[in-house]
This record gives C-alpha cells, sequence and structure tokens, in this order.
C-alpha cells in the first residue's frame, strides 16, 4: 500500500458547469488523491464548440446584408462568454481544490470542441493515470438522444475511467 501513496499519478478531472462535475471533484479530492501524495490533478474544461448558423435571415434571402442572423459583434460576444465560463468553471473547481486538499498539485486545461473526443485526446496525451468525471445520470431515452459524454469516454480512454454519481436527493428526507 505504501507504493501507492509515494507513486506519481496524474489524474485528470472533466469539469464542466454541472454539479455532477464539481461532485466527481470533490469525490475524487477525499476519496482517491492520498494525503501528502506527488499527486498531479489536472482540472479539463472543454470548451463546446460554437454552433453554426445559417447565413440566410428568417425569410431565405441571402442578398440583404441584413439577413445574416448573427453579426461579428454579437458571434465576439459569444466567444467572450464562453471564455468567461471556462474561467468561472476552473476557479471554482481551483478553489475546490484548495479547500478540500491544500497540498496537492494542480494543472488546469481548457481546450475547445466536442467534450467526448477533448476529454480523450487529452486523457491520451497527458498521460492520465485515471480519469474522473460525474455523470448526469440521463435515463435511457435521454441518453439515447444527447448521448453520454461519460459513456464514451468509458469505452475510448485507454486508461481506467471512475464515473461518479450523484446521490439523488429526495423531496421528502429533510
Amino acid at each position: 500500500m505504501a507504493d501507492v501513496a509515494e507513486s506519481e499519478r496524474r489524474i485528470l478531472v472533466a469539469v464542466d458547469e454541472g454539479e455532477e462535475s464539481m461532485h466527481a471533484l470533490s469525490w475524487c479530492l477525499k476519496n482517491v488523491v492520498s494525503q501528502n501524495s506527488k499527486d498531479t490533478l489536472i482540472l479539463l474544461y472543454a470548451k463546446p464548440p460554437r454552433a453554426v448558423y445559417t447565413a440566410l435571415d428568417g425569410t431565405g434571402r441571402r442578398e440583404d446584408p441584413s439577413g445574416y442572423l448573427f453579426s461579428s459583434d454579437i458571434l465576439a460576444a459569444m466567444e467572450k462568454y464562453g471564455a468567461e465560463v471556462a474561467v468561472c468553471v476552473i476557479e471554482k473547481a481551483k478553489k475546490m481544490c484548495k479547500d478540500l486538499q491544500q497540498d496537492v498539485k494542480v494543472e488546469v486545461r481548457v481546450e475547445n470542441g466536442d467534450p467526448r473526443d477533448v476529454i480523450c485526446q487529452m486523457a491520451e496525451q497527458l498521460g492520465a493515470d485515471v480519469l474522473v468525471m460525474g455523470s448526469h445520470g440521463y435515463g435511457l431515452i435521454k441518453r439515447a438522444f444527447l448521448g453520454s459524454v461519460s459513456n464514451h469516454c468509458a469505452q475510448n480512454v485507454k486508461c481506467p475511467v471512475l464515473i461518479v454519481k450523484k446521490p439523488k436527493t429526495n423531496a421528502f428526507s429533510k
């Protein structure tokens, strides 16, 4: 058991705006990261790709310049908002690391792209020893339509994947 505590592990934790990912990070800090270890926690936020919009307005006219759905100012504002969300998520995650595990080494990565692909690529590229991620707990139907990032990563990442489910809260228990 001493070998585990002394080894240097690279623990990749995928974080996003959801409570599920923050719960997974908290659980990881309490149950996976060893006290006084040489573990490195890598916080990864995948900025979703910007949606592609058609150049046609609602009437389908293309010749009128006012027919464009979004101006460059609006696209720039959307990009700025996406960057601000990434900063907020990462800062919240870093604060949680500091509060729960002061001596853990933390690295941060913000990457652009589909979270499924980004997480799988970064796990490989960064040499992660384990990938920790939350689960939204979608049922069969929602998962079929929306897909499951955690399921995709579990099937495609070469390192072990730890999927942490947030316990459901019961409205009647208080």
